[in-house]
């Protein structure tokens, strides 16, 4: 699953993109949308909560040794264990637990939808708690955005009187309000060390808050994972969340911020369409126009940013 991106400042990046920040781009939007589909396979032998915790420690396994041999591994300052601590328990706690849930009641192309419509969230939070101006256009994106959202819930094709598909869906959206959170407080906190310096830090926090968690919750780990809950797992955990994340923090010094935040919508529609042919779950008309919708509203508010 996707990590939100950081605007850095301007002068931390390049002019024109490359065909190697082509490149970067494109895998992380490959690598992301293939870790809903990922993680729906993984949900169907590990419990949510310890598949998320296992994948979270890989990361940590990979990102501590690399930055290591980088020379980029620091101790973060105190100035920074703020946004460590909402990152962790924001993102890669709440936002990842409530998401993994849900794939276990819902098809993985409705919870990329769902999960995508955090950016919708992210513009009042910001002009409640930030003070940031909205703009005309950001309000006629969120709204349209909204309408996007609410054909998934309309009568007649939407299973109402099911507890399961309920569940589901509510702890999807519960999942992309969690994430706004972590988008907002990001925006606000004045960064000493960089996102990616940060970053195995979150993941070794979050690890020992979801073990914790899963031990509480859903007992005892796995005493076997299969071959194919395995892959699934150290795919999501190091080509994911460790070089994925590594990938986009590089392509955010490269480009704008909106080019970076428009180029991430590309995720979820390719998210679908490997969940159609992977995950056989079909193209569902209503799902693609609400996925459509919903982009182009989060598109029109990020271009109403400026």
């Amino acid at each position: 699953m996707p990590v939100p991106t950081v605007a850095l400042p301007a002068q931390q990046r390049g002019s024109a993109p490359t065909l190697s920040t082509i490149g970067l781009f494109a895998f992380v939007v490959l690598a992301w949308s293939l870790n809903w589909v990922v993680m729906k396979l993984a949900v169907q032998e590990v419990t949510p909560l310890w598949a998320v915790a296992i994948r979270t420690a890989l990361a940590a396994l990979v990102l501590f040794p690399a930055l290591f041999a980088a020379r980029q591994l620091v101790l973060p300052s105190r100035t920074d264990l703020p946004v460590i601590l909402v990152i962790a328990l924001f993102h890669m706690v709440a936002f990842s637990s409530l998401m993994t849930a849900g794939l276990v009641f819902v098809p993985a192309s409705r919870a990329i939808v769902l999960g995508y419509t955090t950016p919708l969230w992210v513009a009042p939070a910001a002009f409640l708690f930030l003070g940031e101006r909205v703009s005309a256009r950001q309000v006629a994106g969120i709204a349209v955005g909204i309408a996007g959202l609410l054909v998934l819930f309309k009568p007649g094709s939407f299973a109402w009187g099911d507890e399961a598909v309920l569940l589901g869906n509510g702890l999807v959206i519960l999942a992309a309000l969690c994430w706004s959170v972590s988008i907002v407080y990001t925006r606000a906190h004045r960064w000493e060390a960089t996102p990616l310096q940060l970053m195995p830090w979150q993941c070794l926090l979050a690890t020992i808050v979801l073990v914790i968690l899963a031990l509480s919750v859903e007992g005892a780990p796995p005493p076997r994972i299969g071959t194919p809950a395995l892959v699934a797992l150290t795919y999501n955990g190091v080509i994911g969340t460790a070089l994925g994340f590594w990938a986009m923090t590089v392509v955010n010094r490269r480009v704008p911020a909106t080019t970076a935040s428009l180029g991430v919508l590309a995720t979820p529609v390719v998210g679908i369409g490997l969940s159609a042919v992977i995950l056989a779950e079909g193209l569902d008309p209503l799902l693609v126009v609400s996925a459509l919708t919903i982009l182009f509203g989060i598109a029109l508010g990020a271009k109403g940013r400026g």
